[in-house]
């Protein structure tokens, strides 16, 4: 054969599911020939068989076989005129844009800290006071001080998350360091202690 005479995809008409390949589309743009309309929705059938042992691995996803013929009916520009058992997808919702997501609007008190922080903090302040409130401050505070780290990877002072706790909620929120303990920033930041370190503890808890 002459190299000319080959075929090469960058020559051929875009595929509208690629995933599929070229064959499949030939047997759906001949189906498109087929006069005889029963003879046209046996074609169809074999059309569908042949796309689903392309990919045995989705056989159990819900709707699967409906989500073929749809594939069949966008590969045919919707041009295919057969009895469909589904009802398919409109060629317009193809190209339709999704809904917008609504996001909250505001500004951020304190950018690094995030918007949900502001929300667990008043939900803080309008509980009474209790273990079940200190629990949530302290739950809170660790969550500022993972903030912090994400940003400095350097140690923070505690006593810089109680301040910013208490200013961010209008003085409503009072730590108490001895009742709430926040996480070490190594234990956070995942490092370990080096050899030395680890003698010099030794040597602590040995006394």
């Amino acid at each position: 054969m002459d190299v000319n005479e080959l075929d090469y995809n960058t020559q051929m008409n875009i595929l509208n599911l690629p995933e599929y390949g070229r064959n499949i589309q030939r047997m759906v743009d001949h189906a498109l020939t087929i006069q005889d309309r029963e003879e046209r929705k046996r074609c169809a059938q074999t059309i569908i068989s042949i796309m689903g042992n392309l990919f045995p691995h989705l056989r159990d996803v819900p709707d699967f076989k409906h989500k073929l013929w749809d594939h069949l009916a966008i590969m045919a520009d919707f041009k295919l005129d057969i009895d469909y058992p589904y009802e398919l997808i409109q060629k317009e919702n193809l190209f339709s844009k999704p809904d917008v997501v609504p996001y909250q609007s505001g500004r951020i008190k304190v950018r690094h800290y995030g918007r949900y922080l502001d929300e667990l903090i008043d939900k803080a302040v309008l509980m009474e006071e209790g273990p079940e409130r200190t629990r949530l401050v302290q739950l809170i505070a660790n969550h500022m001080k993972k903030c912090i780290l994400s940003w400095n990877r350097d140690a923070v002072d505690d006593q810089k998350i109680f301040d910013d706790l208490s200013q961010l909620s209008n003085g409503k929120i009072v730590v108490n360091p001895d009742m709430v303990h926040l996480i070490d920033t190594r234990e956070l930041l995942g490092r370990k202690q080096s050899p030395r370190q680890n003698q010099g503890n030794n040597r602590k808890n040995q006394k």
